[in-house]
């Protein structure tokens, strides 16, 4: 998946920017798309100005030395900031705008929503402490040589000297999280640790004259962050008795916001359901000749059953897989030989920008097992790094032999296809390069629309016949995966599904290894509603895919169609559409 953040990225704006929106309110020009253009703009600087570990992130490196503001205070000026947005906004005439200003005034609309309804209604500030976890705001600095290394070493020390006040407004704002978030924090905080004691140590090799100027810094930081881990587990853990389910109300409120989409949870759940027969039985059929090959006897033998022949191929499959020394350079060798294929295959346009793959830090683990983090879409000439997780150090050498059967070397390349080619990284790189009247297209994307052509991507390659049936097989078992996260996540969080239940569906009807299903279901407590991000962009770019190409008719070509898909930023497949005129 690709690395989150939007959810409290446009949360972090204070009430010092209304005055800026009133000011280009005030001198607005005959135009409304103007004037909407200076609205959004004047929004977006405040927003940067006022989120800065974001604006790193993003590739405004303005603000590099500051922090957000976390406090209790901080997140009631961004309700008020938000409320002036929808006020400006709401002046506004949205039929007067052009199609492409009408689509980002109501993102920028929807996302005000967002924020207002997120601090207020679930206030996940008073009961998520991984909302506070510092790591990215010095791990961002490092991690892309946008400045030299002197001069993002001097932003790091900052940050470093501000985190003791970050980690205060922490243990002022929580109370009685789930406990589940509260260990997920204590082992991230420990990996913040490590990132300022370890990690910051191979850059200051490279600049030993920073080393006496953020020795202090580094000091008081290391010795907040040890106490905080101490407060994590020995005050909060002991009262983190909260229940991580949303309930049915806001989990359908927050699933709107999150999916940006017209289907309804019913409609969503009734789909998944149908689709988890129909991906089965699919795979029975690519299983037969396999199980006929590995085992011997008529493909229709029915000594065994349908699920016990999926079972046993797929078993057979996880035989191959890396470890944790080896996963890194096989997804490279993947990596090389999926673009190849792409390109030879014309499929879509790949992009010239580098992907260097790393090993997870420390500080982002507990929450996926891979991820791409592009740059910015303000940031120039970044590379794409494409993370993956070792298995925890505390694992039993049983548990990680299970992971790796999970992620086996098929599944490393259909993971690979997802992650990198020609999934989030070369969609990340396209909607980078998009330019519009305002970034808010870029800035805002649509985890929707970004998971959705991720697990199209891994459709596309078999369906242009990459690889071979065992791979097919995989994708087929990943399809399975994105249809259970889609159920799971309803019915965790609105009809008290037990984490037996959950373990059951993604074991047995899932055909996951336990590391995996235990995994995920950490996951789906921890991040409500993004589960179903997958399934819901799998369903609606699938079907804009039908729509295109009925309305092509013969004059449909792959490329052509990709481009086009890819080529409006990361918006919500809903507003895809009305751009393609579909």
């Amino acid at each position: 998946m690709k690395n989150l953040g939007v959810m409290m990225i446009f949360a972090l704006m204070a009430t010092v920017g209304l005055s800026l929106l009133a000011a280009s309110g005030c001198s607005r020009s005959d135009s409304s798309d103007d004037h909407f253009v200076e609205v959004a703009n004047a929004a977006l600087e405040k927003v940067f100005e006022l989120n800065p570990e974001w604006a790193t992130n993003l590739g405004d490196h303005r603000f590099d030395h500051q922090v957000s503001d976390l406090s209790e205070s901080g997140f009631e000026a961004r309700v008020e900031f938000n409320q002036g947005v929808l006020a400006t906004l709401a002046k506004m005439d949205p039929d007067k705008l052009s199609q492409a200003n009408r689509i980002d005034y109501e993102i920028l609309t929807e996302r005000s929503q967002e924020v207002i309804f997120s601090i207020t209604e679930i206030r996940e500030h008073r009961w998520n402490p991984t909302v506070y976890n510092p790591g990215d705001g010095i791990y961002n600095l490092l991690a892309r040589d946008f400045a030299p290394l002197n001069e993002r070493l001097s932003s790091v020390k900052s940050r470093l000297e501000q985190i003791p006040g970050q980690l205060e407004a922490a243990k002022a704002n929580l109370h009685n999280p789930p406990r589940v978030m509260t260990e997920t924090a204590i082992n991230q905080n420990q990996g913040v640790i490590n990132l300022v004691m370890d990690g910051l140590q191979e850059y200051l090799v490279q600049a030993p004259d920073s080393r006496s100027e953020l020795a202090s810094a580094r000091s008081g930081a290391i010795a907040a962050l040890d106490d905080y881990g101490s407060w994590l587990k020995k005050d909060l853990l002991p009262r983190s008795n909260g229940d991580f389910r949303l309930g049915a109300e806001l989990w359908r409120e927050k699933l709107r916001y999150s999916l940006s989409s017209d289907l309804s949870p019913e409609e969503i759940l009734a789909s998944a359901q149908k689709d988890l027969t129909a991906t089965t039985d699919r795979m029975v059929e690519i299983a037969g000749p396999l199980f006929h090959d590995y085992f011997g006897g008529h493909p229709d033998d029915t000594s065994h059953s349908d699920h016990e022949i999926v079972r046993r191929v797929l078993s057979r499959l996880a035989d191959q897989h890396p470890t944790n020394e080896t996963i890194i350079d096989q997804a490279a060798r993947d990596l090389a030989e999926i673009t190849e294929f792409v390109r030879e295959n014309n499929l879509v346009s790949v992009p010239d920008a580098p992907v260097e793959l790393i090993t997870m830090p420390e500080h982002k683990r507990g929450f996926y097992i891979a991820y791409c983090d592009s740059p910015g879409p303000l940031e120039q000439n970044g590379t794409t790094f494409y993370a993956i997780s070792p298995t925890p150090v505390d694992w039993s050498p049983e548990r990680s032999e299970t992971f790796y059967r999970e992620y086996n070397d098929f599944m490393l390349q259909d993971l690979t296809i997802h992650e990198a080619m020609p999934g989030h990284y070369l969609q990340i790189a396209k909607a980078n390069a998009f330019a519009g009247s305002t970034p808010l297209r870029a800035i805002f994307s649509s985890g929707t629309f970004v998971e959705g052509w991720a697990t199209y991507a891994e459709q596309l390659m078999v369906e242009t016949g990459f690889a071979g049936p065992e791979l097919h097989l995989q994708q087929l078992k990943m399809r399975l995966r994105l249809i259970i996260n889609a159920i799971i996540d309803q019915k965790i969080h609105t009809a008290d599904m037990t984490e037996g239940e959950a373990m059951q569906m993604m074991m047995v009807e899932g055909f996951q290894e336990e590391g995996e299903a235990a995994g995920k279901w950490v996951r789906a407590s921890l991040t409500s509603t993004q589960l179903s991000t997958y399934y819901v962009g799998n369903l609606e770019i699938n079907q804009i895919r039908r729509d295109y190409q009925e309305k092509a008719g013969k004059r449909f070509e792959m490329k052509r169609f990709h481009d086009a898909l890819l080529g409006f930023g990361s918006p919500a497949p809903k507003y895809v559409r009305r751009l393609l005129d579909l």
